[in-house]
């Protein structure tokens, strides 16, 4: 699909040198001489507005006779944005003693990434919808 700059089409080279200005959805052309002209043909989708309002999905952590608990601790904290040693030790002592424990609560597509990384790293994990919201 072809962008507009005004009734200019552009390549496919052209339509993706954009710059954002103003609001959310609204894109324009580096090079059009006359910047206020909208881009017509281009629509945007805001992902962080998406991930908002998405109901929220649990990344659960499974406990396994395989993996030490120090690695789990560092897993848990290279994958998991924000995780911190405690949080991650709390963790993984959760699902030690109990064979299950939340990781994190996040929209279902951050859920999914979440759970495939810790797989990835030899985890037992899995994602399922957080129905109270908490």
């Amino acid at each position: 699909m072809a962008a507009l700059c005004g009734r200019v089409p552009l390549s496919p080279t052209q339509a993706f040198n954009l710059t954002k200005s103003g609001g959310d959805k609204h894109y324009f052309h580096k090079q059009c001489p006359n910047r206020s002209t909208l881009m017509t043909a281009t629509t945007t989708f805001d992902l962080r507005k998406s991930r908002k309002m998405s109901p929220p999905y649990r990344v659960m952590l499974h406990n396994d006779n395989y993996n030490k608990r120090e690695y789990v601790v560092q897993v848990l904290m290279k994958v998991i944005p924000g995780m911190t040693v405690d949080i991650a030790v709390n963790v993984m002592q959760e699902a030690h003693h109990n064979g299950l424990a939340v990781v994190i609560v996040c929209a279902q597509v951050d859920a999914e990434d979440h759970c495939m990384q810790l797989r990835g790293n030899g985890l037992l994990s899995s994602v399922e919808p957080a129905s109270d919201g908490c």
